[in-house]
């Protein structure tokens, strides 16, 4: 008996190299605390090829730095952009602001495709009620927006990681059906 495919979850933004590789390694601790990082697999990928081949900003590992977390790949992370093909195998697709959200939707083949994409802060409850979704991009700034960003994130990140113990539930039914 073969293992079940890993959730597929992939962050988005604009070149990958801050907001998306951060919500990346962030995604991945949250998940293995909550023991299912063997069933769930993170990745990133941005919306433009600028910044393929580059490394995660360092202003994206420093904020992490400071907030006492261990690499959580970090140091092996390469920009790379989003592929249409993806979205076949990707099950949720959590994008950083709705310039990315307009950015993927003209790739979306199928409503199954559209209904994978997501913005990352719908999954945090204030964020929600304001209205408030879209992430700012912190690479124009200082050391604050990179720990703005860094909050936005945390603010979310447990209702993402709820959100795939639900799907996760679904999938485990479905499979024992």
């Amino acid at each position: 008996m073969t293992a079940p495919s890993p959730y597929r979850v992939t962050v988005v933004c604009t070149g990958n190299i801050c907001r998306s590789p951060m919500a990346e390694f962030l995604l991945r601790q949250r998940f293995d605390e909550a023991g299912l990082g063997e069933e769930v697999a993170i990745d990133s990928a941005g919306t433009h090829s600028y910044e393929v081949g580059n490394p995660a900003d360092p202003r994206t590992l420093a904020v992490l730095a400071r907030n006492g977390h261990t690499d959580w790949g970090g140091a092996e992370h390469v920009a790379r952009k989003f592929e249409r093909a993806w979205l076949d195998d990707v099950d949720l697709v959590l994008v950083a602001d709705s310039g990315h959200l307009s950015e993927l939707l003209p790739l979306c083949r199928t409503a199954g495709h559209r209904a994978k994409l997501r913005m990352f802060r719908s999954f945090d409850p204030e964020a929600e009620r304001a209205g408030t979704l879209d992430m700012d991009d912190p690479w124009y700034g200082d050391d604050s927006s990179f720990e703005q960003t860094y909050a936005e994130i945390l603010a979310a990140a447990d209702g993402v990681v709820e959100f795939v113990r639900g799907e996760l539930k679904t999938r485990h039914a479905q499979e024992a059906e």
